[in-house]
């Protein structure tokens, strides 16, 4: 294959990537938007909370808070990136943060799409993009 070859391929391949929003190597986000709010990979409705310092590194939902909104967890392998980051929560578990807001689920939301905990309290709110 010859250097013009190569090169026409090259950009090509970032082009696609670039448009489709994934860089080869980039590490896939744990969440994707539909409806106009973040869910997580099973469909559901991704919240955050008022009262979480932002950009903070830290979430104050913990304990009973946290089993009725259960935190998006991140592995001990996850890739932070762009928009995406990690904290540590109290209990030494880890869960993702989008623009430095840690994200959970609400468990009164039975089925995807359902956006049950938008507004709750007025200090819960579904998370958007």
């Amino acid at each position: 294959m010859n250097f013009t070859r190569l090169a026409a391929l090259a950009a090509t391949t970032v082009l696609f990537a670039a448009c489709s929003g994934t860089m080869p190597g980039a590490a896939p986000a744990p969440a994707k938007t539909e409806g106009g709010v973040l869910v997580g990979a099973n469909g559901m409705t991704l919240y955050t909370f008022d009262r979480d310092p932002v950009g903070g590194g830290k979430s104050v939902c913990n304990g009973p808070c946290a089993a009725n909104w259960p935190p998006l967890a991140a592995g001990a392998d996850a890739k932070t990136g762009g928009d995406w980051s990690v904290i540590t929560r109290d209990d030494g578990s880890r869960q993702w943060a989008y623009k430095g807001a840690p994200l959970y689920y609400w468990v009164k939301d039975q089925k995807p799409g359902d956006k049950t905990g938008d507004g709750f309290n007025n200090v819960w709110h579904s998370a958007k993009p």
